[in-house]
């Protein structure tokens, strides 16, 4: 499945509250989940390869699945 970060949750990664999170990390979170999300959800607990926690809010359009915003922990 194709993973769409958007350019806010692209900003959010050069947040202090984000550091360590990267790209590759999402991407890997968000493939995970399974079924289809028809509305925009937030799923937690997901941990980063540095040892981050994070959150992701994730909704799937028909271009693939995208990720509205990162919350770090």
């Amino acid at each position: 499945m194709r993973v769409i970060i958007t350019s806010h949750a692209r900003k959010r990664l050069r947040e202090l509250r984000q550091e360590g999170i990267l790209t590759a990390d999402i991407v890997s979170a968000a493939r995970q989940l399974p079924g289809r999300i028809a509305v925009a959800t937030r799923f937690r607990g997901f941990m980063a390869a540095s040892g981050r926690l994070f959150d992701l809010v994730v909704k799937d359009v028909p271009a693939g699945r995208i990720v509205i915003t990162v919350i770090g922990k």
